[in-house]
C-alpha cells in the first residue's frame, strides 16, 4: 500500500518529469521514501540524485531534460542544440551545456556533459525554453546556435559550423538578419559573413 508521503512524492515526479533528490526537502518529504518507491518498482534512479517514473515515456531528448534538472543554470548549446533543432545528423555523445565563466563543470554519472563557458550577453541572448518530459529545458535558438558553432568551431569543427549554416539557410529556419544579429553578439560577423555570402 502506498503511504500519503509516497503518493505526494509520486505526484511530484509526475509533475516534474525528472526529480532531483535535493528538491524533496522543499516539500517536506524524507529521502527514505525514494528508496521505498524504488524497492516497489514505482521509481527508478537514472543518475546520482535523479529519479523518474519507470513507466514514463522516454523522449529522444531525455538526456537534455536530465541535464537541465541537474544544472538548471546551464543552457543547451552547440551539437546538442543542433540535434534538438534537427540541423545535424550527428547524435552527440554528451550533452553540450553553456555556463557562465567561473561556474565549475558538473561531472555527473548521467548524462555525460561537455561544457563551454560563455559570458555576458552572449550567454543570455537567444535562450528558448522547451518542455521535455515535463522539464522546462533552456536551449539556444537556431540562429544563436549557428553563431555559437562558428565561435566554438575549434571545439566542434569548422565543417559542422558551415553545415549548420547551410542547412539553416536552405530550410529557412531563420532570417539573414537574425543570423547577423547573433553573429554580432558572438563577435563572429567577420568570420560568418563570407560563408553567408557564398551560400546566399
Amino acid at each position: 500500500m502506498t503511504s500519503p508521503k509516497e503518493q505526494e512524492l509520486l505526484a511530484l515526479v509526475e509533475q516534474q518529469g525528472i526529480l532531483r533528490a535535493r528538491q524533496l526537502a522543499d516539500h517536506g518529504i524524507a529521502r527514505v521514501y525514494l528508496q521505498r518507491l524504488m524497492d516497489k518498482g514505482e521509481l527508478e534512479r537514472i543518475g546520482r540524485g535523479l529519479y523518474r517514473n519507470p513507466q514514463a515515456e522516454v523522449s529522444l531528448h531525455h538526456s537534455l531534460a536530465a541535464a537541465a534538472q541537474r544544472t538548471p543554470e546551464a543552457v543547451v548549446c552547440l551539437l546538442s542544440a543542433l540535434a534538438f533543432h534537427e540541423l545535424t545528423t550527428q547524435l552527440p555523445h554528451a550533452v553540450w551545456l553553456a555556463l557562465p565563466p567561473g561556474r565549475a563543470a558538473p561531472q555527473p554519472d548521467y548524462p555525460p556533459i561537455q561544457v563551454i563557458h560563455v559570458s555576458g550577453r552572449a550567454f543570455q541572448a537567444g535562450v528558448e525554453e522547451h518542455p521535455i518530459e515535463g522539464v522546462a529545458v533552456p536551449i539556444y535558438g537556431v540562429a544563436k546556435t549557428v553563431a555559437d558553432c562558428f565561435k566554438f568551431r575549434n571545439r566542434i569543427g569548422v565543417d559542422v559550423a558551415v553545415e549548420s549554416l547551410r542547412q539553416c539557410l536552405a530550410e529557412r529556419r531563420c532570417t539573414v538578419d537574425e543570423l547577423l544579429h547573433y553573429a554580432a553578439i558572438c563577435r563572429m560577423t567577420k568570420v560568418m559573413r563570407p560563408y553567408m555570402e557564398a551560400l546566399l
